[in-house]
């Protein structure tokens, strides 16, 4: 090692460091020192340490003589006379078998007492990070490439892992992807980043993204959870918990914009371990795994450092956090710049539509927003990589960076375990293949050479169908359509989807269906909560227990889901009004929900029977009733969405308008306060009728164009028999629609529609333009052919804007 020199500094603390440090200390530790120099004084809290530089890299390769042999052995594996795990093993065996140069040993651990005498410990727990010279870029993050070593202390212990960390810049996973992106192999250099240890291993730990990793809608923080070391949601063998937070209300201290809270099993934690085996994973108790790991002030605080973070970078940020269980502190520990969506055009994307689905084997979390057929190969460990078939769907456990040049050959991925942000979520994310991840079951219920659909299409719910289904995709460009004065909203039901559609330049929600978030996100009779004690039904009793496990209050189910998941769609639209319909299940679709049988009564005629407005006053339903009332009132003003609408359903007379605003009221809805907006739905041709009457009651109409046709014409819109009969177009279904635009025109009421007939049928799109309707509301793959037929409607009618 004689003759050696070194030209610049070898070490330097993250203080000293910005983020153009990246050729000097990489993406990793230019950022932590970033962070301290830059957003300490806004209360981003980063644990301080320091970086090895790319200098002591360099020196530590020539004076063990490395540089030469390491250009062979690249180049021998370039011209295929090696494979890469023959060139992988014998590269990083240099590496492992050198010495430190004393200067350089003499540097890391002067360095490593520093810190730990700052911090008033002998022999600190730190946290040991490769940093590479070409990690972090624009496009091209690198995450996960080389290792990281937790709970290390002690001098030659601090001193092994940095040899360690410097022989993981040539693991087989960083040489292919180096090789992939048009990385020389010798050109890349590695910076050591020593971080004083958070406690997590005895509090938790996650990831966090300033976007929505599936769909790029970038008002929301995207949090994941876990109890322990945050290395198990990184490498996706933990299901974590996941929270949402609503960025633009987060600026305000009297509300708490979470939008979404979903908890995972957290089944294991990564704790400490000891010199030898520095950290271990165990199981976690049955209280762990049924609690959320962080409280909603800690969320909310995690979603303003996000926002802090993204602001300051200027680009969507992936960033890591810790919770000191000791103290009970929060800190930031990595951020790096988001590097899909980022770069993403937002005016065009692809949809994905399934049909002919098989019955479904598995579901889980899905990553990204497409859909595909094929054949699983189902890999139970890396040792087995070898006997995966190309263009197949890989089928395992979990992955690491281990798994990513068999995931580049995969045509779409499924795991039974990890969260949006595991490792195997973000590689699938960047190679744009759908995944399902976390499902629990997947290596379980699939196997080897069966046929399945993947579809990540439906949502943040990922779905794995028997057989093959037939899969149709469409580019669709938003970019320059005309603006139009008839405003064309979407029929939004699902939260899961909301954020799908969130680039489309809707004017807002036009109708959200409470009933379809009660059926797929409660399931459960409103009045079965409240009534639990009482149920006579042991086996709904017991599919209720689990449904609300943590909730004291069975009730309170019902009012946090609901509110959520309207915020969901409310967010994706914000400012823009969102019109949420009151709950409008008839009777035999209430007694389907769990326990509803016993609240229900036999109808004859549930489709003109006991539902919509009858309902909200009545003894037999107004408690639940009253649940909705509460998860609209948290919605609008704690959760802060008050862009949302509430609509009734279904209200047959002005008598009965007035007795449901009254009892809305007592519920703490009032017309008018904290601007509340209350529309009525047009279903009915007493609506029509007495159209001025509703007027003095409500803020707006929707016409309901199925029940008025029903009505109007008298025909059962269910009958296969009288099929030919119900029309929308019929001269009497728009002699009704004409006339109550009229009206609501003649009082300043707004008036809109929702349904498929103006974007199936021009004529239909041009009567209600001409007619002055304020809003046509259609399901979001009908939103472009129905602004077209606008557009070419208000040419012809002379109400084009400019």
């Amino acid at each position: 090692m004689n003759g050696t020199s070194i030209s610049g500094p070898m070490v330097l603390n993250f203080e000293h460091l910005k983020r153009n440090d990246v050729n000097l200390v990489g993406g990793k530790n230019s950022s932590l020192g970033e962070m301290i120099g830059a957003l300490s004084a806004k209360g981003i809290p980063v644990p301080p340490g320091f970086a090895t530089t790319s200098n002591m890299y360099w020196y530590y390769v020539d004076a063990n003589g490395i540089r030469d042999k390491l250009a062979l052995l690249v180049k021998e594996w370039e011209a295929g006379r090696l494979s890469l795990a023959e060139a992988g093993q014998m590269t990083r065996n240099l590496f492992l078998h050198g010495k430190w140069p004393a200067d350089a040993a003499a540097a890391i651990i002067a360095a490593y007492k520093a810190l730990s005498d700052k911090r008033g410990v002998k022999g600190l727990s730190v946290a040991v990070r490769s940093s590479a010279t070409a990690e972090d870029l624009p496009d091209a993050s690198f995450a996960g490439q080389q290792e990281t070593y937790l709970n290390i202390y002690g001098d030659e212990a601090l001193l092994d892992a940095c040899r360690r960390c410097y022989a993981s810049l040539f693991t087989d996973r960083a040489m292919s992807y180096r090789r992939v992106k048009g990385f020389e192999q010798m050109g890349v250099a590695l910076s050591i980043g020593v971080q004083c240890m958070v406690r997590s291993d005895i509090g938790g730990s996650g990831v966090m993204f300033s976007i929505d990793t599936e769909s790029g809608f970038d008002k929301i923080v995207l949090i994941n959870a876990a109890w322990g070391l945050g290395e198990n949601i990184v490498q996706g063998t933990v299901n974590p918990d996941e929270y949402q937070v609503f960025k633009p209300l987060l600026s305000n201290p009297n509300l708490s914009p979470i939008l979404e809270k979903k908890r995972g099993d957290k089944a294991i934690k990564l704790v400490y371990g000891d010199q030898q085996t520095p950290t271990r994973n165990v199981p976690t108790s049955k209280a762990e795994r049924h609690a959320f790991v962080l409280s909603d002030a800690e969320i909310l605080q995690l979603g303003r450092w996000a926002c802090t973070i993204e602001e300051h970078y200027g680009c969507p940020m992936d960033m890591e956090w810790a919770k000191d269980g000791i103290t009970g502190k929060l800190f930031i520990v990595q951020a790096r710049p988001e590097t899909v969506h980022s770069h993403h055009d937002a005016g065009i994307f692809k949809t994905y539509k399934v049909s002919n689905k098989g019955r479904v084997l598995v579901t889980g979390l899905s990553v990204g927003e497409a859909a595909l057929s094929g054949r699983v190969c189902l890999i139970s460990s890396p040792a087995d990589i070898d006997q995966f078939v190309d263009n197949s769907i890989l089928v395992t456990g979990a992955t690491d960076p281990d798994w990513v040049p068999v995931m580049k050959r995969a045509a779409a991925i499924v795991t039974d375990h990890g969260g949006r942000t595991s490792h195997a979520a973000i590689v699938s994310r960047e190679l744009g293949l759908p995944a399902v991840v976390g499902t629990g079951n997947a290596t379980y219920l699939l196997h080897s050479g069966q046929d399945v659909t993947v579809s990540c299409a439906e949502g943040d719910c990922g779905f794995v169908y028997e057989g093959i289904s037939d899969v149709a995709s469409e580019t669709v460009s938003v970019s320059g359509l005309p603006e139009v004065k008839t405003k064309i909203m979407l029929n939004l039901a699902n939260p899961a989807a909301a954020y799908r559609w969130w680039r489309l330049p809707a004017d807002g929600i036009g109708l959200a269906r409470m009933e379809f978030v009660v059926s797929n996100a409660i399931q459960v009779h409103p009045m079965a909560l409240v009534h639990f004690d009482q149920l006579k039904d042991a086996d709904a009793k017991r599919r209720i227990a689990e449904l609300t496990a943590g909730y004291q209050h069975k009730p309170d189910y019902f009012v946090d889901k609901l509110s959520r998941g309207f915020a969901a769609l409310c967010a994706a639209v914000y400012p823009k009004p969102a019109i949420i319909r009151l709950s409008d299940f008839k009777t035999n679709e209430y007694a389907g929900l769990i326990g509803g049988a016993e609240f229900e009564p036999d109808e004859e005629n549930p489709m003109l029977g006991f539902r919509g407005a009858s309902r909200y006053y009545s003894p037999r339903y107004q408690e639940g009733f009253a649940l909705e009332c509460r998860a609209i009132k948290r919605l609008r003003e704690e959760i802060g969405l008050s862009n949302a609408i509430v609509m009734i359903p279904f209200c047959r007379t002005v008598k009965e308008a007035r007795k449901v605003l009254d009892v809305m009221a007592r519920h703490g809805l009032r017309r008018g306060e904290h601007g509340l907006q209350v529309y009525v739905m047009c279903e009915i041709p007493s609506n029509v009728i007495l159209a001025a009457n509703f007027t003095e009651y409500f803020d707006g109409f929707s016409i309901g164009s199925n029940d008025l046709t029903q009505l109007t014409l008298g025909v059962d819109r269910d009958s296969g028999e009288l099929g030919d009969l119900f029309d929308e177009q019929d001269e009497a279904v728009k002699w009704m629609i004409s006339r109550v635009i009229s009206v609501a025109r003649e009082r300043g009421c707004k008036i809109g529609i929702c349904g498929q007939a103006p974007s199936d049928h021009p004529e239909f799109a041009k009567f209600l333009v001409d007619a002055g309707i304020d809003s046509i509301s259609v399901s979001p793959d009908s939103f472009l052919a129905a602004k077209k037929q606008v557009v070419a409607a208000e040419g012809v009618s002379g109400r084009a804007q400019g």
